[in-house]
């Protein structure tokens, strides 16, 4: 059953409902009153005869055909001898014996197999009791045509609410129905298009919502397109130049082809092997950078000052005639240990590619008093231009003297995701020795 479908049924029952209740109050309190009316008139009718008529035979002398003109009937009953005359078609009962001998004040009750309304009160003569009854046709032909009125009137106002209640849920789901379009052409033709957005409602909030989703999922799709293109172009002279010396060397095995010198055959191992390496790191870059699965919230605890030594002591292995110059306070956070060592190990491996050889790259982990820390590193190259300092941490990018060096201008990048994803910052600066200085900053508490 569709949502709309449901939205009608819902909308008639619930009306439905309402009519059935509303009538059945209705009927039964016109039933009452009919009958209360009866009763009064019943009562009414046996105070006057109680005074006209002075004893049975009086009552004997009437003919039955003036009961049936004026649709009564009227009947004294005598409570000592339990013998009553009776004008017209009726018969006494308990109640009305009770009445005569005294017992009771006056009786009402319905006679179903006559089909009588039967009031008795107190006579003139004693210990003789009047019953007076009236036929309840017209008051039952009454409250029938009234509950063919009310069903009559339940069923159009259930037909009227099914058709409202249509109407509304079409009016209501026009929304949804375009939510459900849109979605269908996005499966089908991949446009992230968005939505028309009418109203202040919840159904409007939620198309706003949905264009949100889309605008999101837009920029995802175009951040992706970025990096393929950009990995494409990177990959593409590194793969360009080992397919060069791979062929080059297969070209030298040929009988008919000039031999390679044993220098140059080792050149070119050594550039092929560089190559590799140089590829391998851009694949982890690369595949570091466009993880999906990357949780945004890690709660391990991780103490950063033992984080920034692991990554000296293998940078310090790289680079062993680089000089290191530290400062460590402890610091603790939650966060994941691998990601930070990627990223402090980042920050080191730039510093030591810009520095000449002998030169200082000073490291410090110091509290800001902000409830943060920063990790500091500070090179004495020649700087970061000012005109590079705002792309340095976007995916690929190289400024002019960067681009004769090894790299794939991802580093920086992947130092800018750690850091956000742990609630931190990365910005660059220029150094006390003029040259670049990166400062990582992360929250936590100082460590005990």
């Amino acid at each position: 059953m569709s949502l709309r479908t449901r939205v009608t049924a819902l909308a008639a029952v619930c009306v439905g409902s309402a009519v059935a209740l509303v009538s059945l109050a209705g009927f039964f309190t016109v039933r009452t009153s009919l009958y209360d009316q009866l009763d009064a008139t019943l009562l009414q009718r046996a105070d006057l005869l109680r005074s006209a008529l002075a004893s049975a035979d009086q009552l004997g002398g009437i003919p039955d055909s003036f009961f049936s003109a004026a649709d009564i009937r009227v009947g004294l009953l005598n409570g000592r001898t339990g013998n009553a005359v009776v004008g017209g078609d009726m018969s006494m009962g308990p109640q009305e014996l009770a009445v005569a001998r005294g017992e009771l004040s006056q009786s009402l009750r319905t006679d179903r197999k006559r089909d009588l309304r039967v009031v008795a009160v107190p006579a003139g003569p004693p210990d003789t009791a009047l019953v007076v009854a009236r036929g309840l046709g017209s008051t039952q032909a009454t409250l029938s045509r009234l509950g063919l009125v009310f069903t009559l009137v339940g069923g159009a106002g259930v037909l009227l609410a099914a058709a409202a209640g249509t109407a509304v849920a079409q009016a209501g789901l026009r929304p949804v129905q375009r939510l459900t379009e849109a979605t269908e052409r996005i499966a089908r033709t991949g446009e992230l298009q968005p939505i028309a957005v009418s109203g202040d409602d919840e159904l409007a909030r939620l198309t706003g919502s949905f264009n949100s989703m889309l605008s999101a999922l837009a920029e995802s799709q175009e951040r992706q397109r970025r990096l393929v293109a950009d990995a494409g172009h990177e990959l593409r002279t590194p793969l360009t130049s080992l397919r060069t010396n791979l062929e080059l060397l297969a070209a030298s095995d040929r009988p008919d082809a000039p031999s390679l010198s044993e220098q140059d055959r080792k050149e070119i191992s050594a550039d092929v092997r560089a190559q590799v390496e140089e590829l391998s790191k851009l694949v982890g870059d690369i595949v570091e950078l466009a993880r999906e699965d990357t949780p945004q919230a890690v709660h391990e605890p991780v103490e950063l000052l033992e984080v920034v030594e692991r990554a000296l002591a293998r940078v310090a292995r790289r680079a062993p005639s680089v000089h290191f110059e530290v400062n460590l306070v402890p610091w603790s956070l939650l966060g994941d240990a691998n990601a930070l060592e990627r990223a402090v190990l980042n920050l080191l491996d730039n510093a030591v590619k810009w520095s000449p050889a002998a030169a200082t790259v000073t490291v410090r982990l110091t509290p800001t008093g902000r409830g943060t820390a920063t990790v500091e590193v500070a090179d004495t190259g020649p700087g970061i231009a000012e005109a590079d300092l705002p792309y340095i941490f976007e995916r690929f990018y190289r400024s002019p003297d960067a681009r004769t060096l090894p790299g794939s201008g991802l580093g920086l990048a992947i130092v800018a995701q750690v850091a956000a994803r742990h609630g931190g910052t990365v910005r660059a600066s220029r150094g006390p020795a003029g040259g670049a200085l990166m400062t990582l900053e992360l929250p936590g508490r100082p460590s005990t």
